[in-house]
């Protein structure tokens, strides 16, 4: 008989290999199945990418997997050569990338389809609730099991509404009002169809856009350059619609969660399907049953974040990417990919189309478009006939108001009120205040951790650090000089909420940002209730620049804008003129005319009269330009090495030894520079340091890192550091 063949592994460690293992005596194992393997002192779950008949392993040396987890491959050939190019584009070890593709259950060797228990209603539990006034928390589950219909809650779910469920169902049990089943997943049936309901007629530009990508024979990308309320969705919709009668499957991408639930009602509504969704917010059970009927193509439409470009699709039609300029769909940490060029990418080995969606494209999407690779396709008016909003500077030297807020600003605010208008105050800086400052010495609260300032929360009484996450109660007394004169200075969105509670007694004020919707479903709810106009203002920071549609909003003042004025990082007027350019359009959607006051005190500075004479195209013109002068991106190619230690000489040490193997792997065509400190030196009790690698084309750029990482790997600092690459940074910090 042949021997038995050699399993390759993809482990999660963060080494750039395979590893091999003999097959399980009298088993078959597939390529793309998972394995549990022995790796050092524990068992890991490993997945296997292929087979050999040798290894360099001596074979008395060679571990036999313990057990096979899957009969059939997990993951199909399209999904491994996914993760292939992954790990040899990012220079990411390939075991850490197939593990971010995977949901956490499958990445603990959990089986595809588990057991689940479930709780469900009895029939006769509707009449017998109203008895239930004495036993609150009894009343208090059955309304839920109630509410989630003949399905019921997963046990999973239900430690998630009331922790203590199991102690609180018994009774209910006991008494014949609820029943617990247990059935593994594929029992569960798909959702299923509903009623579609017809949208709005397109106009002439909207009908051009959706005829020019119906067009399309196979692979082409798409640009849809859309100014805020042009209707970029309804495009969406009406391609999706194509996709879905062919019995194909669309993944569509969002920067964020914030922006799921006004998209998916919408899709639920128009298109007559319910969407899968997969984010961040989801428990475990949840993102697997997500990625089942992805893999399966039960799951006609998904809508995700950016892990979801890793989900499997059965038949794949078309992928559309939302807002693809925002830096949320760029992985910052660990793996650090783009869920955007990754879509792009998915497409052309799919031979399908992908289509790109925003106000404010980046500018490497636009020179994609300049240089013909991608198809550009302009939404220019806003739908239904809408005006777009008149923009005006407030000059905060002549009219400085108080507490932050003009009052130019603040007249506009009651009037807009008076006229029955809704308005948004956008602040990008949650908290009570970004500073506390001692009034009698000037000393500062800082970070213990961080080379950053501590944000006041004054309703909980605590100082945070956005960073690190640390926090400590507000310090009475100045650690410097002892004295008890410290001071919030300057303005955050808590602070914000309250001077406008103040200033318009009676007027329903709402704040939207991360601190106020940590509830699971709370944004769902924040933005259903904004976009009803339930609140008069609404006080929100990044989250609610985006995508977000409220029919009475006529007025946004933009608080702080100079903040993005003088930033260090190449993209800075980049990012400033998209995110006034965003919020802005969230005003006059409708009948009305939306008003956009940019509060400043340096009305003079080249960007606002950019911004007012040309709007987004004039900014991205001049960011153009200028990049093109100094070799940054989109006309170089950049890879940014960091380091982190607990002492700054191993990390800067570390990196001087990356920049002697760089130079030695480097073309000319390829600058080495650094190795320098980060902007923000010390963060979480570590100082980091970085070394950039600028090219003019990818291909040295990649040359030289697919020699690097492997012998960075080996070198004895890396022991004393973490570390690593990032290729096409959106950030350099």
């Amino acid at each position: 008989m042949p021997p038995p063949p050699i399993l390759q592994v993809a482990i999660n460690v963060p080494l750039s290999r395979r590893f091999d293992y003999l097959a399980p005596a009298g088993q078959s194992v597939a390529i793309g199945s998972r394995v549990l393997v022995p790796f050092g002192r524990r068992d890991q779950v490993g997945l296997v990418l292929g087979l050999a008949d040798r290894s360099e392993v001596p074979g008395n040396k060679l571990k036999a997997a313990k057990a096979v987890l899957d009969p059939t491959p997990l993951l199909s050939k399209e999904d491994l050569w996914l993760c292939q190019f992954c790990s040899d584009y990012y220079h990411h070890p390939i075991g850490e990338v197939v593990a971010a593709a995977l949901p956490k259950l499958l990445r603990m060797g959990k089986p595809v389809y588990p057991e689940m228990d479930f709780l469900r209603a009895t029939e006769a539990a509707e009449t017998a609730i109203a008895g239930l006034r004495r036993a609150p928390k009894q009343a208090e589950l059955l309304t839920a099991l109630l509410d989630a219909g003949g399905d019921g809650l997963s046990a999973e779910t239900l430690t998630e509404l009331m922790p203590a469920w199991r102690r609180v169902a018994k009774p209910l049990i006991e008494k014949g009002l609820a029943r617990r089943e247990r059935y593994t997943a594929e029992d569960r049936q798909p959702a299923r169809d509903l009623e579609a309901v017809a949208g709005p007629a397109l106009n002439e530009q909207q009908l051009d856009a959706v005829a020019a990508v119906r067009a399309a024979k196979g692979f082409e990308s798409f640009l849809i350059n859309g100014v805020t309320g042009s209707g970029k969705t309804e495009v969406y919709l009406h391609l999706i619609a194509d996709v879905l009668d062919r019995g194909q499957q669309v993944l569509v991408l969002v920067p964020e969660i914030g922006l799921t639930p006004q998209l998916v009602n919408r899709f639920r509504r128009r298109l007559g399907v319910e969407p899968v969704l997969m984010h961040s917010a989801l428990n475990d059970s949840e993102r697997l049953a997500g990625w089942r009927m992805a893999r399966s193509g039960d799951a006609k439409l998904i809508v995700g974040t950016r892990s979801a470009v890793f989900v499997p699709l059965q038949r794949p039609g078309l992928i559309i990417v939302d807002e693809e300029h925002d830096g949320s769909l760029k992985q910052q940490e660990g793996f650090r990919y783009s869920a955007r060029d990754l879509a792009i990418v998915r497409a052309s080995r799919a031979d399908i189309p992908v289509v790109l969606g925003s106000a404010t494209p980046t500018l490497e999407m636009l020179k994609h478009c300049a240089d013909g690779r991608y198809k550009r396709l302009d939404l220019a008016v806003r739908a239904g006939g809408a005006e777009p909003p008149s923009l005006r500077l407030v000059d905060l030297s002549r009219s400085p108001g108080q507490d932050g807020l003009s009052d130019v600003l603040l007249s506009a605010v009651s009037r807009h009120l008076v006229e029955g208008g809704q308005v948004l105050m956008f602040l990008n800086r949650r908290g009570f205040a970004p500073t506390l400052i001692c009034g009698d010495c000037g000393h500062i609260a800082e970070c213990r951790r961080c080379d950053a300032r501590m944000t006041v929360h004054a309703r909980e009484g605590l100082l945070r650090c956005h960073h690190c996450g640390a926090s400590r109660p507000i310090d009475r007394q100045c650690n410097d000089c002892g004295a008890e004169a410290m001071r919030a200075l300057g303005e955050g969105t808590q602070k914000l909420e309250d001077i406008l509670t103040a200033q318009f007694p009676g007027r329903e004020i709402r704040r939207i940002d991360s601190d106020s919707v940590q509830r699971k479903g709370a944004i769902g709810e924040a933005l259903e209730r904004a976009t009803a106009g339930d609140a008069d203002i609404l006080v929100g920071t990044q989250m609610l620049s985006k995508g977000h549609h409220f029919p009475k909003l006529t007025l946004v003042g933009v608080i702080n804008a100079d903040q993005g004025l003088f930033g260090t990082d190449f993209r800075s007027s980049e990012r400033l003129g998209q995110s006034i350019v965003q919020v802005a359009g969230r005003a006059g959607r409708e009948e009305r005319r939306g008003e956009v006051l940019i509060q400043t005190a340096f009305p003079e500075n080249p960007f606002w009269d950019q911004l007012l004479d040309g709007g987004y195209d004039r900014i991205a013109a001049e960011a153009m330009h200028e990049r093109e002068q100094a070799h940054w991106p989109p006309f170089a190619r950049l890879a940014l090495i960091r380091a982190s230690a607990h002492r700054q000489s191993d990390a800067l040490r570390f990196l001087e030894a990356a920049k002697r193997l760089a130079v030695e792997a480097a073309e000319e065509r390829l600058r080495v520079l650094g190795p320098v400190d980060a902007p923000m030196a010390k963060r979480a009790g570590r100082f980091r340091a970085q070394l950039l690698l600028q090219a003019h084309d990818r291909q040295a750029l990649h040359h030289c890192l697919s020699q690097l990482r492997l012998r960075l790997e080996a070198h004895p600092e890396a022991r004393k550091v973490r570390w690593s690459i990032d290729v096409d940074p959106v950030e350099l910090l």
